[in-house]
């Protein structure tokens, strides 16, 4: 591991004039960065701590129904707020499919935005990349794509967004409070990811120095607490990524659906809304013939980026589900869920 120095502010001003030098970077629990510090993927010359800085560990609910969560809110004290999880019963679900209880008693709320993909090219130093060396080139091009992008991907880069949060927060509308050198600014969360294009090593729209200080849910998204759910298809029932995953809300009233959110994760390298398929919903009946016709509204520009387009079948069916699960109604305590309800072993097949 290379040497670097440490740095620990007592202000989010000084975190980010500590941060604002070449070769900085933030750490809050170190659930990712520290591995790929390890594996000489991320090589920092100096790390600024931001795990003890004041105020950006709270949980507040504003008048109205919103919520704003502090960066350094745990991914577990979050899951298992009851006001939350009750409000937005979809990320709660989201927060306790992901990694292990471990992790999740440590990892941050900011952290989970920030996490890298887990191409195993982009872990492997040997393997070419244009995500850790611009220009490089892309191994996965030709290689091993089963868990590759299906939706949004270059030639550059096909590699996925691994965060199960990001998703249902995508769908909710959520927005992303960021502190600068030049102040604070807000981020619709939709757009805070960036696709890989030309520029891969670009994975978000923070500046050198900016620090995420607050995720904020608008009180709309309290409106689909009665109808939410998060569906994760992965390989193994222990701390694995979602092959592909799936957040939908609907608001039903008379036996309609009046609004619906749809998001997916899994299939690009930022969580994916599928705003045409939502479109579609609306107005319509609440029946699985509707659901099939909005998942394939959803994947209509999916394409394989090499072995994978069992993905795009996968995540029409995901979609489907979801949808369906999330019209039955969502769960009584939600929180209480096991970490991996809807896990499927090897080769099992998924009927919707």
């Amino acid at each position: 591991m290379k040497t670097f120095d440490y740095v620990r502010p007592a202000t989010v001003a000084e975190a980010v004039a500590a941060a604002s030098a070449p070769g900085a970077a933030y750490l809050a629990a170190g659930t990712n960065l520290l591995d790929l510090m390890k594996g000489g993927i991320a090589s920092p010359s100096r790390l600024v701590d931001v795990s003890h800085l004041p105020g950006l560990d709270r949980i507040e609910h504003l008048p109205g129904g919103g919520v704003r969560i502090g960066a350094l809110v745990r991914n577990a004290d979050l899951a298992h707020d009851p006001d939350f999880a009750r409000c937005f019963p979809a990320v709660a679900e989201a927060l306790l499919s992901g990694a292990s209880a471990q992790l999740r008693n440590a990892a941050t709320v900011g952290g989970n935005l920030l996490q890298r993909t887990r191409c195993a090219y982009f872990y492997d130093v040997a393997s070419a990349c244009n995500k850790r060396e611009p220009g490089a080139g892309c191994a996965a091009r030709g290689g091993d794509t089963r868990l590759h992008a299906v939706l949004g991907w270059s030639e550059r880069c096909i590699a996925t967004n691994p965060s199960d949060f990001c998703v249902p927060l995508v769908a909710l509308d959520a927005v992303v409070e960021i502190e600068g050198k030049a102040g604070r600014r807000e981020v619709a969360l939709e757009s805070f990811h960036r696709l890989p294009g030309d520029a891969p090593e670009r994975e978000s729209v923070l500046e050198p120095g900016e620090l995420i200080v607050a995720v904020r849910l608008p009180a709309e998204a309290a409106g689909f607490s009665a109808h939410a759910r998060y569906l994760k298809v992965r390989e193994r029932t222990s701390f694995a990524f979602a092959v592909v995953s799936a957040a939908a809300g609907l608001r039903i009233e008379r036996a309609t659906i009046v609004e619906a959110r749809i998001a997916l994760g899994g299939v690009a390298l930022k969580p994916w809304r599928a705003r045409a398929a939502e479109a579609l919903l609306t107005g319509a009946r609440p029946d699985r013939a509707a659901f099939r016709r909005a998942a394939e509204a959803a994947l209509a520009d999916a394409k394989p980026s090499g072995d994978n387009e069992f993905k795009i079948e996968l995540a029409r069916r995901i979609v489907t589900r979801s949808l369906a699960l999330a019209a039955a109604g969502t769960p009584e305590r939600m929180p209480a869920l096991p970490a991996s309800p809807f896990a499927l072993a090897p080769g099992a097949r998924i009927h919707v």
